[in-house]
């Protein structure tokens, strides 16, 4: 099983290397903020990555994303970019992808392996076929719903993958405009509120068991699984408000889990982290269900770092130092051939 330990973290964290191979001091840019629902989220991670990486010796500033960057970024280019931009903004591959044009050097996987992970049916198509376990599911884009009849397909989504169900956006985080159906008659609000936050639906098979997230981080050995978490929202939902609220939610890190189905979760976390070609970070959540059995529900490309986001919980437990991680990371980056 993949894991990791503080003596993994190289000693010279905040120095990257010039053309010649001589050290020199980084300076990192955080991108935070952005216009999707998750701003607010977003600057909050943004703020804790700022002070993570001072701590360990990197020149780092926080900026929005905003008609200056480029201009900026092109006229005093920072060693690499740490993106801490949630929703669209910063994990469906389009910033990664005009940052490649720039030649700005940024933490994390490159524009199509974002896109691929941002999109959850075509992550979930991804992970099946390297046999990777994920629910069954059906994505429904809102045109379709419409055009074929609300009663009829709805009818046919229970038929086929049972209740309850799981809804939520195709593409989309933080639990905004998801639900758990557990009667069919609650199917329609729930689609009507995943409408509201995306124009595609997925609906997958519910799976009962205990969450849990996985972290995944590469020091340049390869990805390594940090101990996974454990997640118990006091009503029983990991919504919006039990993610980002003190006190709504309870941790366990690691996660009470048996020491063999504690293995394949950390393996099954890595995997999912290979097939969709990610790189430096990730956090991989899962359902283990009754049995033991690890299901993947989604990946995600751009961890949150607040005070109660999962990664630095992950981190923290391994007895590693988050400045330390990150600064890692944004040397890697910054040697990192574009």
């Amino acid at each position: 099983m993949g894991t990791t330990s503080a003596e993994s973290l190289r000693a010279d964290s905040a120095v990257g290397h010039d053309s010649s191979g001589q050290r020199r001091d980084l300076r990192s840019v955080v991108l935070a903020g952005g216009l999707s629902y998750e701003r607010e989220v977003s600057l909050r991670s943004g703020r804790r990555i700022l002070d993570a990486l001072r701590s360990a010796g990197i020149d780092a500033e926080l900026r929005d994303v905003d008609a200056t960057l480029l201009p900026t970024l092109a006229a005093d280019p920072p060693d690499a970019v740490v993106i801490a931009l949630h929703g669209a903004a910063g994990e469906d591959g389009s910033l990664r992808g005009v940052l490649d044009l720039c030649g700005v050097p940024y933490v994390g996987c490159d524009a199509r392996a974002s896109r691929r992970a941002w999109d959850k049916p075509s992550a979930k198509t991804v992970l099946r076929e390297a046999g990777i376990p994920t629910p069954d599911w059906v994505a429904l884009p809102h045109d379709r719903f419409s055009e074929l009849g609300a009663v009829a397909v709805l009818d046919r989504i229970v038929d086929h993958l049972g209740l309850p169900l799981m809804v939520k956006p195709a593409q989309g985080g933080s639990g905004l405009g998801a639900a758990v159906v557990r009667d069919a008659a609650a199917l329609p609000a729930a689609m009507v509120g995943c409408f509201a936050y995306d124009s595609t639906a997925l609906v997958e098979r519910y799976v009962s068991g205990v969450d849990i997230a996985v972290s995944v981080i590469d020091f340049g050995d390869g990805p390594q699984a940090l101990p996974a978490v454990e997640i118990v929202p006091r009503n029983g939902r990991y919504d919006y408000a039990a993610r980002y609220t003190a006190g709504l939610t309870t941790w366990h890190t690691p996660a009470r889990l048996a020491e063999p189905v504690a293995a394949a979760v950390a393996e099954t976390a890595l995997a999912a982290h290979q097939a969709l070609g990610l790189r430096d970070l990730s956090r991989v959540d899962l359902i283990v269900d009754e049995a033991g059995a690890p299901h993947v529900l989604e990946v995600n490309v751009s961890p949150g770092m607040t005070e109660t986001s999962l990664l630095p919980l992950a981190v923290q437990a391994a007895g590693l130092d988050l400045g330390r991680v990150l600064a890692t990371m944004v040397a890697r980056a910054a040697d990192r051939d574009l």
